[in-house]
């Protein structure tokens, strides 16, 4: 039998990032300390080489040693699923082997973006190929804004839901919360449907889900801890406060290239973890200055990391 999680995902899931030294290699040191600093602030997982780990822009030997290093900083207190998803299904393949190898808990994956995946089945039957490469859980990624391949879930779970022994579920990073729920819903709710837009977080919320991944939970996890809780509590009135705060972080660092505002950001909070690879662009010094004024503005520093409401 296929291996599965002990229980579906649950509470926020970090979407890792991938730390650079100066010269831009990878730098796998800071890993265990942010590693502990994730945990403690209260995420119940890691997501690892996935857009924002910018694990498409590494090679597949570096893509190893990030996992490596995650799965051994987690040390089993939290689930640790690698993204494997690359343009050669061979080389996700291998990557897929080596994160069972490795003692990783589960494994997903993009689909091939250079040429363009158009319908459901053949969606199903790459997922399927890199699926079989390791006996541990799957899902699937959606991310149709990188990816361009929009493909109706639902279609695309009744599918796989048949050929791929492994698929659990879906990261489901798109807007459309109509879709969501479906998918939730899909076959008595078979799948585990992780949400993976921050910014929508209330909205997935109150449409089912359990659990979501997410970039910005590396540096306001307490924040989003209070959503999920005000909105356990039925207190619509603060979780609506609260996600008010979340999004207008969020405008605030999408003025910026965000991979390296969120580098910057954990740089600031006494994790520093290095530049970005191209082609994602770095921020230069001023913009570096002018993003922390914008977050000083809306009491990002004095709220994102306090157990107490903005």
């Amino acid at each position: 039998m296929p291996a599965v999680l002990n229980q579906r995902l649950s509470g926020l899931i970090a979407a890792a990032c991938t730390p650079f030294d100066s010269t831009g290699q990878i730098n796998t040191e800071p890993i265990p300390s942010l590693v502990d600093h994730l945990i403690g602030c209260g995420t119940q997982g890691l997501y690892v080489c996935g857009s924002t780990g910018e694990g498409i822009s590494l090679s597949t030997d570096e893509r190893m040693r990030v996992a490596e290093a995650y799965v051994a900083a987690a040390k089993s207190r939290v689930p640790v699923l690698i993204q494997v998803g690359h343009n050669s299904t061979a080389e996700a393949r291998r990557l897929a082997q080596h994160a069972a190898q490795i003692g990783a808990d589960a494994i997903s994956a993009t689909c091939p973006s250079y040429f363009k995946v158009t319908d459901a089945s053949t969606l199903a039957a790459c997922m399927a190929d890199i699926a079989s490469a390791a006996d541990l859980p799957f899902y699937y990624y959606h991310i149709p804004s990188l990816t361009g391949s929009a493909i109706d879930m639902p279609e695309f779970l009744g599918v796989a839901g048949s050929s791929i022994p492994t698929l659990v579920g879906l990261k489901y990073t798109d807007t459309k919360l109509f879709e969501f729920q479906a998918c939730l819903e899909l076959d008595d709710r078979r799948f585990d449907v992780v949400w993976g837009c921050d910014e929508m977080l209330l909205g997935a919320l109150a449409t089912g889900t359990q659990a979501a991944i997410g970039s910005t939970y590396n540096i306001a996890a307490p924040l989003y801890r209070q959503i999920i809780e005000a909105t356990e509590q039925g207190d619509l009135v603060v979780a609506r406060k609260l996600q008010s705060c979340a999004v207008g972080m969020v405008r605030v660092m999408c003025r910026y290239p965000f991979h390296a505002a969120l580098k910057a950001v954990l740089g600031r909070q006494g994790f520093p973890i290095g530049a970005c690879r191209l082609p994602l662009r770095n921020l230069s010094a001023q913009q570096e200055t002018s993003l922390f004024a914008d977050l000083d503005a809306i009491g990002f520093f004095d709220w994102s990391n306090s157990s107490t409401m903005p």
